[in-house]
């Protein structure tokens, strides 16, 4: 829970932090609050000259080719707004700028500013450092409006120097585009003669190129949009021609080859039928065709009417239908060898065709190989004549552009004097309201950087987290000695509730000898046994204290007791246990001294008569409580661990690192001790709200109804007394010392 509580905080952890250093919040508020008030009440008046500018995109260099709807253009009109916002800042504040008005800037009256003589320096290096710390510039958002501000502490100069910056801009945004125009057009016509010199060059070599090649280019200054890639020589239209010569030579073959062929695969009738369908033209192959089929009609109605084959009629028709197709078969053949001789001429056409084609296309090759350079030379002309035509023009509009150059910018505001009694700056209540705010923040974040820093035991979690024992009580702040107020104090719950705690974790009733220890001086250790020995001994225990710190004893100032004979006497003479231990005034409740403080008490300590001691007021008592010095100042504590049952480690509320109680924890385990749980002492508890519910039952719960005059050391115990616990009443009477 305690590594859970460090890393992941609730909005009312935020809160107990500011209420546990609400102090040093207060503090450094106060600190930084009256510091901004004091700046603003001691820092000089300063009035405010400002004046409004709209400023123009700068003008781009000249380009005579340029593409209006490109996107790669990067003049100065496509810079990002912001980028050329703040271009124009850094120039209004340049060193070149700020030397205008130094030594030219006019003040209202038309009069020199003479700023050296007005701030009392000597050289214009000097005044414009000054100068520079005193102008400002701020853009119009969203719009191409700049705000030149400048503060001093004479408004009318204020005023004076913010227009002077103003026109200085002016003059210097003026002068510079100017001198780049001129310079834009001087390299452009520069350009232009130049480029009218290539012209000329490129129109020589064409010309040239013409008488040489005897080229007539009939495109020649057409328009681009009517002009041919190839001067127009008829050299391709002759192409052109054999080639569809050579193309009807050779359907005319193949038209006769499909002709012969079909003739010669067929005979008899079927021959006649494909040639008359072919359309031979043979005037006896149309007739005779013609009249054989009417034969044939004839002969077939003779015999449809009975007429025999061997009738004289049949005969006769039979002999004309044979002389009929003899003749025919005769015409067919004749124009067999006529289409040979046809195919023949034909494919000798052909040759011829193909011969001629071949000859016109070299010659035209060769006649394109010559054109090449006079293409390439017409190209660069006309390339070169297109260039110096967009350079004239170019040069006409720039010029026409430069005689009516546009403002680069435009002043819309003046700069006008204050109000003497309304300075700018300090603003008072800007002050006040910042200091408060920054106060405020740098409080709490100082208090959360040593809240961050603090590694001291801040709640019950980090304690059992860290040294893994039970917190078995919680001692409020400010508690008193219990046995010293009168009646029933509620603070002596925590220390009920303790007294519980150690009875119920012990492991068994004879370990009954327990040691208070704690990391340093000054944690509550000696309060917290004589107020737990107190409630113990109210309980009906019989209970001994024994003040085992040998280096700075206290327990005897608790009850005004005599510290010259106690342990150490014991420890070192003969002396009696009855002749140390002391009766206190109250019932159940002893008390053995520390006495003279030895040379060297570590070593009295670990000594046998030591162990015997404790060993004989165990048995004689039913609570032992042992006061020892720091554990991690002195070795006597440790021995005092190794000689007892318990031990209790007392820790401080927000006082000692958690790496040293760790350490405490350690010193008790390697001398062999066991540490019995932790007392939580001096909390407050205002400042972690789970100490608020446990303590707040103290009072809640204190019984009402018993007589506020009762000696509360009359309080009986239901716990029957050891055997071995009678000890001499009379005789430790006798040497009490009260």
């Amino acid at each position: 829970m305690a590594k859970q509580s460090e890393t992941k905080l609730h909005a009312l952890d935020y809160w107990q932090v500011v209420r546990n250093r609400y102090i040093i919040i207060l503090l450094t508020f106060l600190l930084v609050f009256l510091t901004a008030m004091v700046i603003a009440y001691l820092r000089p008046s300063e009035y405010l000259g400002r004046v409004q500018i709209q400023v123009q995109r700068e003008a781009r260099d000249i380009e005579v080719f340029r593409d209006t709807g490109s996107v790669g253009n990067l003049g100065s009109e496509q810079l990002p707004y912001m980028t050329f916002m703040q271009t124009q800042f850094e120039i209004i504040q340049s060193r070149e700028t700020l030397k205008q008005v130094i030594e030219n800037g006019l003040n209202a009256a038309g009069q020199p500013l003479e700023l050296k003589k007005n701030w009392g320096v000597p050289t214009n290096e000097d005044a414009y450092r000054i100068l520079k710390k005193k102008v400002e510039t701020q853009d119009v958002r969203g719009t191409d409006l700049i705000d030149i501000e400048v503060y001093d502490t004479d408004p009318q100069l204020a005023a004076d120097i913010a227009n002077a910056v103003a026109e200085a801009y002016k003059t210097r945004r003026q002068d510079e585009e100017q001198s780049r125009a001129m310079k834009a057009l001087a390299l452009l016509d520069e350009q232009i003669r130049s480029q009218e010199g290539r012209l000329e060059k490129a129109r020589n070599n064409m010309i040239q190129l013409m008488e040489e090649l005897n080229i007539v280019d009939l495109s020649l200054g057409e328009p681009v949009w009517l002009r041919g890639s190839q001067p127009n020589t008829g050299t391709a239209s002759l192409v052109l021609a054999a080639k569809q010569r050579e193309f009807a030579a050779e359907e005319a073959i193949q038209n006769l080859r499909s002709t012969i062929k079909s003739l010669t695969e067929l005979e008899g009738v079927e021959l006649i039928k494909s040639a008359v369908d072919l359309g031979v033209k043979n005037e006896t192959l149309n007739s005779g065709w013609s009249e054989y089929q009417t034969l044939q009609l004839s002969r077939a109605a003779l015999i449809d009417s009975g007429v025999g084959t061997k009738h004289p009629k049949i005969v006769n028709i039979d002999s004309q239908l044979k002389l009929r197709m003899d003749q025919m078969l005769e015409a067919v053949d004749t124009h067999k060898k006529a289409l040979t001789t046809q195919l023949a001429m034909a494919e000798q056409t052909y040759e011829n065709s193909k011969e001629s084609k071949e000859r016109t296309e070299k010659m035209s090759l060769q006649e394109r190989k010559q054109n090449v350079r006079y293409i390439e030379a017409k190209k660069e002309y006309e390339l070169s004549k297109e260039m110096l035509n967009g350079m004239q023009s170019q040069l006409a509009k720039e010029t026409i552009d430069s005689a009516g150059q546009r403002t680069p910018l435009v002043i819309h505001e003046q700069a006008e004097p204050q109000d003497v009694d309304k300075p700018a700056r300090p603003n008072i209540k800007l002050h006040l309201v910042l200091g408060a705010a920054v106060g405020l923040i740098f409080g709490l974040g100082m208090a959360f950087f040593l809240e961050y820093l603090d590694t001291s035991v801040k709640s019950l979690d980090e304690v059992e987290y860290y040294l893994d024992l039970p917190v078995l009580a919680v001692i409020p702040q400010s508690i008193n000695v219990l046995h010293k107020e009168s009646g029933l104090s509620p603070d002596a719950e925590a220390y009920r509730i303790l007294r519980t705690n150690i009875e119920f974790n012990r492991k068994n009733a004879d370990a009954n000898a327990i040691t208070l220890v704690s990391g340093g001086a000054g944690e509550g250790k000696s309060t917290t046994l004589v107020n737990l020995a107190y409630v113990c001994a109210q309980g009906g225990y019989n209970t001994l204290m024994i003040d085992g710190d040998l280096r700075r004893p206290r327990l005897h100032t608790f009850f005004n007791i005599n510290n010259s004979v106690g342990l150490t006497n014991y420890l070192t003479t003969d002396l009696q246990l009855e002749d140390v231990i002391l009766q206190t005034a109250y019932e159940n409740l002893y008390f053995m001294p520390s006495g003279i403080l030895p040379a060297d008490a570590a070593g009295i300590l670990n000594s046998r008569r030591m162990s015997e001691l404790i060993a004989d007021v165990k048995s004689r008592f039913d609570l032992v409580f042992i006061d020892s010095p720091p554990i991690l100042g002195v070795s006597d504590a440790s021995v005092l661990s190794s000689e007892v049952d318990l031990t209790i480690i007392v820790i401080q509320h927000r006082k000692l690192p958690r790496g040293m109680l760790m350490r405490v924890k350690q010193a008790i385990q390697n001398v062999g001790g066991t540490a019995l749980g932790v007392v939580l002492n001096n909390v407050d508890v205002r400042s972690d709200n789970q100490y608020q519910y446990y303590t707040s039952y103290y009072t809640y719960y204190a019984p009402t109804n018993l007589d506020p005059n009762m000696e509360t050391g009359s309080i009986s115990s239901s716990k029957p007394k050891s055997k071995d616990s009678s000890v001499d009443q009379d005789k430790l009477s006798a040497e009490d010392k009260f």
